[in-house]
């Protein structure tokens, strides 16, 4: 079904639904799932995201991969979170404090920055703040959006919950759709 697109598409949904400007990173020969607000990065932006893709796979533990989509992937999740003031994340967040999968990337990268950073954990179905080097339980209303330049992302398998996580973000956030 539709939610078959994932977390990002989710957020690019709800933000349509409430009339908020989207931009979606994407580069040369990528399928994008929306075309709203599609803005293709260059190959010279892409590099600048590459230097830091090093620095996080070392601080991550994890091997950084050379196969050229992927790496045009994480360089693109690098621009996001860059762009963004606020990082909002659904995935699940693993043992050794980071966020699994590809999405892992882009939360690490917010750390990093010391950006606001924000994770559904679909599993433990709650919202957690990243804040003094760790993983902090928020208040059962969960958090609000309060800067018009925020990133949402996260995992490619969103379930019901982490769906319902970002649809119940953007209403406390922005008040009921249009």
């Amino acid at each position: 079904g539709a939610r078959a697109a994932g977390a990002e598409a989710e957020f690019g949904v709800c933000a349509e639904r409430h009339g908020i400007e989207e931009v979606n990173f994407t580069f040369d020969g990528h399928k994008e799932v929306r075309r709203r607000g599609i803005r293709v990065l260059n190959h010279e932006e892409l590099q600048a995201g590459d230097v830091s893709l090093e620095y996080v796979a070392r601080l991550m533990k994890r091997r950084f991969t050379d196969a050229p989509t992927i790496r045009k992937i994480l360089q693109t999740i690098w621009y996001q979170v860059n762009s963004g003031q606020e990082i909002y994340v659904v995935g699940w967040i693993q043992e050794d404090g980071t966020v699994r999968g590809g999405t892992g990337w882009g939360a690490e990268f917010a750390k990093l920055c010391n950006k606001p950073l924000m994770v559904f954990d679909q599993e433990k179905d709650g919202w957690f703040t990243w804040a003094d080097g760790n993983w902090r339980a928020h208040a059962a209303a969960g958090p609000v959006i309060t800067h018009p330049h925020f990133t949402g992302t996260g995992t490619r398998t969103l379930q019901a919950n982490g769906a319902r996580a970002i649809d119940e973000l953007f209403a406390r956030s922005f008040g009921s759709a249009r």
